[in-house]
């Protein structure tokens, strides 16, 4: 698979790999222009929009169409070159892949000189965290709007009284009760909630209940295995005397716990200690040649320094998942992703659908045509480390290195599992422009194209777009992504913790049957 490190200034049309059947388009283009790609000319004979494919073959009906030097889809009409290929053209490629297992090994290098460090919170339990904050946990959906009213009378005084504390917010959410707690479904959500309870960015956590719920606080904290220095109340709404009551207590005891946890400083800690989670939302016909292999770029460095970085999406790398495979440490590692893609195959089925079901509307308008083509433009966001671990949602992130877990492709439950297994800092690239964030870990927001970030700078942090424009290399703008990991991680706040976005977008994967 190709990774394009430059682009020079003023390219038009962009080839990903030799032997590729289609280009990218770096600008619109007008039927009748001629533009170099290739080493020759190519004629344009249909209107192509910015980021969207160009033929540079003809393409017979049923031949497959390369992109990356992979398949992405095969032609549902005759292809002709310089003709815009996209969804009145090119359809999904049932073959099947052939997977190896291991058969890939890149030997990363860490860069020269001493470690770098961030200023970050050495919890109990020996972990690192990057915020001091406080959680409003919920067991139950209702006692959801009681934790919105405390976080709503708390917060002002918090931030006024207690600048050391990040914040406080509540992890609201929509299940809780009417259970089947052996399924698959309710140990997803207690996963979530115990990750949460225990994430060393939370140092105080509020459990609210209603009190007859089946997710009681119990199941909640019994498996948490919270740092000894997470200061813990629970509060039952029933045995409070109702909701009024409720939130005057809840009050009072986020109070008390502000009041101890403002005492806590940073101190400095190696970055092999951080956990970065990759995430991308809204992707276009950039993010696999600009933000995502930039990220990976990055991702690279920190694992090389002996970090943890983490990939998601399953939705989002099947037709890719050959090339992790190739890259798993172990058979083992490689055949539990395969298990994975294989239960999203079923569960897709079930419920009528299929894999190519995504992308989204916005995705295609972006330029992307099937699942194949976006899955392998995101899996550049793993840069080229060896794949060491395979994670079910939600479950706690315990290896260094390159891993993987199974998530939805929709943003806020895929990032709530990063974050329930222990992402300390998340990067989320976008190409059609996301006002994502996902408290209590800040999230770094990475802009595919320039337009984009022209548009909605406010939003976005860092323009990889650069990168398309000729102005910026994959490694100069991984080393801007690096150094803002490692600034945020130290307490800058990103531009989506400066809009105090984050809150509403804890958002637990909810599977399974409901009684």
């Amino acid at each position: 698979m190709s990774h394009i490190e430059s682009i020079a200034t003023g390219t038009s049309v962009l080839l990903m790999a030799d032997g590729d059947d289609v280009a990218v388009a770096l600008r619109d283009l007008t039927p009748g222009e001629i533009v170099p790609v290739g080493g020759g000319d190519l004629t344009i004979t249909a209107a192509v929009p910015s980021g969207h494919k160009i033929a540079l073959n003809d393409v017979a009906v049923g031949t497959p169409v390369h992109k990356y030097g992979q398949s992405i889809g095969v032609a549902t009409a005759p292809i002709v070159r310089g003709d815009h290929v996209h969804s009145h053209n090119l359809g999904m490629d049932l073959a099947a892949r052939v997977h190896e297992f291991g058969t890939v090994h890149t030997e990363l290098e860490a860069p020269s000189g001493p470690s770098r460090t961030f200023d970050g919170y050495r919890r109990a339990n020996g972990r690192a965290g990057t915020r001091n904050y406080i959680a409003i946990l919920t067991t139950v959906n209702c006692s959801g709007t009681t934790a919105k009213l405390i976080v709503d009378k708390a917060k002002a005084e918090i931030k006024a009284r207690f600048p050391h504390v990040d914040g406080i917010l509540a992890l609201t959410h929509q299940s809780g009760c009417g259970l089947v707690l052996e399924s698959e479904g309710a140990q997803i959500l207690l996963r979530t909630l115990n990750g949460y309870a225990r994430h060393p960015n939370i140092s105080g956590v509020l459990v609210l209940s209603l009190g007859c719920e089946m997710a009681s606080t119990s199941l909640i904290l019994a498996e948490g295995n919270l740092p000894e220095d997470t200061l813990v109340e629970t509060l039952s709404i029933q045995e409070n005397g109702g909701m009024r009551a409720s939130v005057a207590s809840g009050v009072e005891a986020v109070l008390r716990m502000a009041e101890t946890l403002d005492s806590r400083r940073r101190e400095p800690i190696d970055i092999s200690e951080l956990v970065l989670g990759l995430n991308c939302g809204g992707s276009d016909g950039y993010s696999g040649i600009t933000a995502n292999p930039a990220l990976g770029w990055a991702s690279d460095v920190l694992v090389a320094e002996g970090a943890a970085s983490v990939l998601a999406e399953t939705p989002e790398v099947y037709g890719a998942e050959h090339l992790l495979t190739a890259r798993a440490t172990s058979r083992a590692i490689g055949q539990k992703l395969l298990d994975r893609i294989d239960w999203w195959e079923k569960y897709i089925a079930i419920n009528g659908g299929t894999m190519d079901n995504n992308p989204s509307p916005g995705n295609k308008a972006g330029g992307i045509t099937t699942i194949l083509e976006k899955s392998l433009g995101a899996v550049a966001k793993a840069g080229h480390a060896d794949l060491s671990a395979v994670y079910e949602y939600a479950e706690p992130i315990t290896q260094r290195g390159l891993s993987f877990m199974d998530t939805p492709g929709y943003d806020p439950v895929s990032v709530t599992g990063l974050v329930a297994g222990g992402a300390t800092v998340v990067v989320f690239t976008t190409g059609r422009g996301s006002v994502f964030g996902c408290k209590p870990t800040p999230s770094i927001k990475v802009g595919t194209n320039t337009e984009l970030f022209t548009r909605q700078g406010d939003d976005i942090d860092i323009n990889a777009g650069r990168i398309a424009d000729g102005t910026a290399t994959v490694e100069e703008v991984g080393s801007e992504i690096l150094e803002l990991i490692i600034e945020v991680a130290s307490g800058r706040q990103t531009t989506s913790e400066e809009f105090d976005v984050g809150q509403e977008e804890f958002v637990p994967w909810h599977i399974g049957a409901v009684t």
